[in-house]
């Protein structure tokens, strides 16, 4: 496929930087140290200009937007639309009528004829975050218009066809949920066509310091980090991935007292000793419910408060939560 001239001037850009990248992805800053980030986005690049759909997974906050933007960035889309829709945001009804449109008159409230994301989207990309939270009805609409198949608005009596690049993110393994039943094995292999892994901050170290360094320079730029807080920072294992590294440089920036930030500023799970947080002294999923404990010991208790300290969602903290009270009751049962 040939590229238009914005789209390679990017790439050759992009494959010039030097040891710390910095680029803008549709109005995201994408701030990248590491190997494994920079062979990611290498792979991003050769594959953005096909037509094929894209599955990005990880853990929340490791920044799969980020990566999806990425690939509108460098594909041949890159003047049409970006087009974003969180699927887990929206009940059935109204994320129907927000993927394919609706008539005037369709259902109540509906006074207006409203075109829907694929048709806002038409010849660019339409990102379908958190996929793995689609109702199994839903998917079935979904996959047909994936498929290629036109479609009719909610109360609409004509079809409509549009050119649409899908690319689909999620923290859930889509994989597991097939064989549970929870998603259909052909729209998982439809959406699977090209499939891009985004790796946790705690397997990315390079990448910690160069993003609160970043973060730094955006919330508080007269501030600096003292060299104990930044080994503070990067031995760290940073359950809630990059949202909860920004939201610990916010708070630090916050609390300090001179020019620099000292490790006393940082949130308290970040100071604490190396045994609580080393991944060889605990499994990673230990970490995690440690990191959320503290946070709903910090907050009193309050989720929403808790899942702002983390960086993650109020969704995910209460998935977490309930996933812990699961594997007790099950280790009780089989005591």
């Amino acid at each position: 496929m040939t590229l238009p001239p914005e789209s390679v001037k990017a790439l050759e850009q992009w494959r010039e930087a030097g040891a710390v990248r910095r680029e803008n992805f549709l109005g995201m800053a994408a701030v990248i140290a590491s190997p494994e980030m920079k062979q990611l986005l290498e792979v991003v690049s050769r594959i953005a200009p096909t037509h094929a759909s894209v599955l990005i997974t990880g853990e929340t906050g490791t920044g799969k937007e980020l990566v999806a933007r990425a690939v509108h960035h460098f594909s041949g889309r890159s003047a049409n639309p970006f087009v974003d829709i969180n699927c887990a945001a929206l009940p059935l009804q109204l994320l129907e009528s927000e993927l394919f449109g609706h008539e005037k008159g369709a259902f109540t409230g509906a006074d207006a004829k409203k075109p829907g994301l694929f048709e806002m989207a038409a010849g660019g990309t339409l990102f379908l975050d958190e996929i793995g939270e689609l109702d199994l009805a839903m998917q079935v609409k979904l996959l047909r218009a994936l498929d290629g198949s036109a479609y009719y608005r909610l109360g609409g009596t004509h079809k409509v066809k549009v050119d649409v690049r899908i690319v689909a993110a999620t923290n859930v393994d889509l994989s597991g949920a097939v064989e549970k039943g929870l998603f259909r094995r052909d729209l998982y292999h439809r959406l699977e066509q090209v499939r891009l892994d985004v790796p946790p901050l705690r397997r990315r170290p390079a990448d910690v310091q160069a993003l609160a360094t970043h973060f730094l320079s955006l919330e508080a730029p007269h501030l600096r980090f003292s060299a104990a807080c930044l080994d503070a920072i990067e031995r760290y294992s940073w359950p809630g991935n990059v949202r909860e590294l920004r939201n610990s440089v916010v708070r630090a920036a916050c609390m300090a007292r001179g020019e620099e930030i000292q490790v006393d500023d940082l949130p308290g799970g970040v100071r604490e000793p190396d045994s609580v947080r080393n991944p060889a002294a605990a499994s990673m999923d230990a970490l995690e419910q440690q990191a959320i404990y503290r946070a709903l010991t910090e907050s009193g208790g309050n989720q929403d408060r808790a899942a702002q300290l983390l960086g993650i969602s109020r969704r995910t903290l209460i998935r977490r939560l309930k996933s812990y009270r699961e594997t007790l009751a099950e280790a009780v049962s089989l005591a």
